[in-house]
């Protein structure tokens, strides 16, 4: 870890004006903002974030859960994910996302990630994290060590020739699925992103992941009123049952009326180079009846435009298993 200024930020204007401070060329903004230091604090110490400054955001008054007068939901950037798991207002309307949080990490993570943090949370790609090693998200043009190497872990959706690394987010997979919207302020003002576009293939640019600029500070994400009569669930498959990035996952939400699928929205995980939507999936489901023959031919869609690599073209067959287990079960009679 290299030496670096660390301040802690009196207001959101203080912290905006902070972060957009200092350029490079190279690297974008060399100041990064500190909230659970879940992830930061790691990439420091392997030296893959080399920071000149860190801002300590941790004490903005960005950590409440509130009810909107539309019947959604306003979930802070600083809210800890074992806090937003257990809130009443997120467990009883939104359990898929709930459910997801739980399935991340540890508990002692948990009750420092947060909302934002887990929202720019970077790939556990070993070449990545591993700076002898050739990775284009970490240093462009480098060439990228997973493609022939080890990648049982990697995308095999939204992959690129130069990038084939995974998002191993939880949480922003059923965010995905409910189609959250991320508001950020920075120094241009305030503007509101969906989760669709807030989140970057890889392409030729990996480096950049999201579409947040330097100085830009998440402040809240919100959330719309659950479709009537919809269930939601998140199904996580990994190798172990605890602390373990998911090998594929799946977060859905389907309601079903007069026999039929009324509403569907299907994200997946550990499958895509960013939370993956299944448009695709959820054609197939619109008005179709839910059953066993219908989530094979939603999921076989799903996973259509798969490039396994040299280790992880299980991935296809176990995704595909995951969401129609993870449909069945939604949809079960009580």
């Amino acid at each position: 870890m290299e030496l670096f200024q660390l301040s802690r930020a009196r207001d959101l204007s203080d912290a905006i004006e902070a972060g957009a401070a200092s350029r490079t060329a190279q690297q974008g903004a060399e100041v990064r903002f500190l909230a659970g230091g879940t992830t930061l604090l790691d990439l420091m110490k392997l030296n893959v974030e080399r920071p000149g400054r860190v801002v300590d955001i941790s004490r903005l008054p960005l950590n409440s859960v509130e009810a909107t007068p539309d019947g959604g939901v306003k979930i802070g950037a600083m809210v800890r994910n074992a806090d937003l798991a257990q809130h009443p207002l997120i467990r009883d309307a939104y359990p898929v996302l709930s459910q997801a949080l739980l399935a991340g990490a540890s508990p002692q993570l948990r009750n420092m990630a947060t909302t934002g943090g887990n929202l720019l949370q970077r790939t556990r790609c070993v070449y990545f994290r591993d700076t002898a090693m050739a990775c284009n998200k970490r240093e462009p043009g480098s060439g990228c060590a997973a493609i022939g190497g080890f990648n049982r872990m990697q995308a095999i959706l939204g992959t690129s020739e130069a990038c084939i690394a995974s998002n191993p987010s939880d949480m922003n997979v059923a965010l995905t699925a409910l189609g959250a919207n991320i508001h950020i302020h920075g120094v241009r003002g305030e503007r509101t992103v969906a989760i669709d576009d807030f989140f970057l293939l890889p392409g030729d640019t990996p480096q950049r992941e999201t579409v947040m600029e330097p100085g830009d500070l998440i402040t809240h994400v919100t959330l719309a009123p659950p479709a009537s009569g919809s269930r939601s669930l998140y199904l996580k498959l990994r190798d172990r049952a605890s602390y373990e990035f998911a090998l594929v996952s799946a977060a859905v939400i389907v309601a079903v009326a007069d026999g039929r699928i009324d509403h569907a929205r299907i994200a997946l995980g550990g499958v895509g180079t960013k939370p993956w939507r299944s448009r695709e999936a959820e054609g197939v489901l619109a008005a179709a009846a839910p059953d066993t023959a219908t989530f094979a031919r939603a999921a076989e869609a799903a996973l259509a435009g798969a490039r396994p690599q040299s280790q992880n073209g299980f991935k296809v067959e176990l995704a595909q298993r995951c969401l129609v287990h993870a449909l069945k079960q939604a949809t079960a009679t009580a």
